[in-house]
């Protein structure tokens, strides 16, 4: 089988995480041998240099380096959790893991995401105040680079439905989970 890779992507805050894990459930259900990656943890290095705030560069020789273990492993199916906000970061990305990239963000309103920031950063009202701003200038970002190749609106679904429909949007149904499709 080929190996894919799919990259849930959206603003902070959205479920890149959980809903990757959930992914990882449904693919473990299937029987699929896989792989998730965090791609926030892959770039978790301080200090980050002035001219790669978000350790993009760091991320990338990571990633390259767990995708080609993972692959090795048997992995069939790679799902990363993680912002891409260019075409170009997004190339960046496909040609790091060696295998085809689909990306699909992931939706939710303000209303949906500020709870969950607020249950995260509870405590640390610098963190929270950056991540209520980021929330919205994310979502422009990701609104103008239009990196992904389709959308996944994540308000009133629990964390299996979404997890399904991501998997229907990215075309990785249960035949094609399986199959190569």
């Amino acid at each position: 089988m080929t190996c894919r890779a799919l990259l849930l992507t959206g603003t902070v805050g959205v479920g890149k995480t959980t809903t990757a894990d959930a992914v990882a459930d449904r693919l473990r259900s299937a029987g699929v041998p896989h792989a998730v990656v965090d791609l926030d943890e892959l770039r978790r290095c301080w200090p980050a240099p002035a001219d790669d705030p978000f350790h993009t560069a760091l991320s990338l020789r990571n990633l390259a380096a767990l995708a080609g273990g993972y692959r090795d492993a048997g992995a069939e199916r790679l799902v990363l959790a993680g912002v891409v906000e260019t075409r170009a970061d997004r190339q960046r990305h496909e040609d790091a893991l060696g295998v085809p990239l689909q990306v699909v963000r992931l939706l939710a309103p303000a209303d949906v995401v500020a709870p969950r920031l607020r249950a995260r950063h509870a405590g640390d009202p610098d963190g929270l105040a950056w991540h209520l701003h980021r929330r919205g200038e994310l979502d422009a970002v990701l609104d103008a680079a239009d990196v992904a190749d389709t959308a996944v609106a994540v308000a009133g679904l629990d964390r299996a439905e979404v997890a399904d429909a991501v998997l229907r949007a990215a075309g990785w149904s249960q035949k094609s989970v399986v199959a190569d499709g």
